[in-house]
């Protein structure tokens, strides 16, 4: 549940103040022999010890370009993910982390992506926003305390809404894949779901889902995001280099989030032709 915990933290970010940022390092202490990445061991789509998800092939194909081979710190993405590895030194580089987050400095963002409705293929839903009428008998499912919460507190559907938990031991559960089942077996009926979750187990599984990106409402909480790298802050030429490692690569990068059925939203918010999940689907 990596990026849904991060996601989650990222909704108070205009309100977070990190005193660890004024802590100004004077030399960079990357190392220059290996590409150290800090990685959750069991977070598909994103990485495992395997090495099989999309952010481990990033990672290889960052390692290639430097010439340095990959190695990773293990950790789950929970509280104190940061502080224990890129912090504690331990690492140098966190592959998917929110734009903007005040716990790390970042790269510039690789892919962009939002919260997604996400309902049954045969259903006949095609609205994308959470207020409209014809939603208001449905079932709904969330990650709890993601940003879509307050999409559900504000048209007064908590009570027909089953919360799945956010931070868990990735060993042993996905809340993510066990909301998706839920719906495919109708015991909900619309899944508020993170894009490139929702993605991937619909593109990979076959699942007979649709997903569309959520309509934002006026000031409530962000639901798009732009996801890039986390560096130590006050590394400039680490983040520089990285940087420029990603540009060499946006093509390649862009095909491998493909593969894995990442859906992506452009400068302007709009879907990117052809990433939407179950867009083929029938009915």
């Amino acid at each position: 549940m990596k990026t849904a915990f991060r996601l989650a933290m990222a909704a108070l970010l205009p309100l977070s103040l990190t005193a660890t940022q004024a802590q100004a390092q004077t030399a960079e202490l990357v190392s220059r022999t290996e590409l150290r990445i800090c990685a959750d061991p069991n977070d598909l789509p994103y990485s495992n010890q395997k090495e099989e998800g999309f952010e481990n092939k990033v990672a290889a194909i960052i390692g290639q370009d430097l010439k340095l081979p990959v190695s990773y710190v293990w950790f789950p993405q929970v509280m104190g993910f940061v502080r224990n590895t890129l912090r504690a030194r331990q690492c140098d580089l966190v592959m998917g982390t929110v734009a903007g987050d005040p716990l790390m400095d970042n790269t510039s963002a690789y892919y962009h992506s939002g919260y997604m409705i996400v309902t049954r293929a045969d259903a006949g839903i095609t609205t994308t926003s959470v207020g409209d009428p014809s939603l208001a008998d449905k079932r709904f499912g969330l990650v709890a305390a993601t940003p879509p919460t307050d999409l559900l507190l504000r048209h007064n559907l908590m009570s027909k809404t089953t919360s799945y938990a956010l931070t868990v031991d990735t060993r042993y559960e996905s809340p993510s894949r066990a909301m998706l089942q839920d719906l495919v077996d109708r015991k909900i009926d619309v899944a508020l779901l993170w894009g490139p979750i929702a993605g991937y187990y619909i593109k990979k599984e076959k699942l007979p889902l649709r997903a569309a990106f959520l309509d934002p409402e006026g000031d409530g909480n962000r639901l798009d995001f732009r996801i890039t790298m986390g560096v130590r802050a006050n590394e400039p030429e680490w983040r520089r280099t990285v940087d420029q490692a990603l540009r060499r690569h946006r093509a390649e990068v862009d095909t491998l989030l493909a593969d894995y059925g990442i859906p992506l939203l452009d400068e302007e918010n709009k879907p990117i032709p052809g990433t939407l999940p179950g867009a083929g689907a029938k009915p």
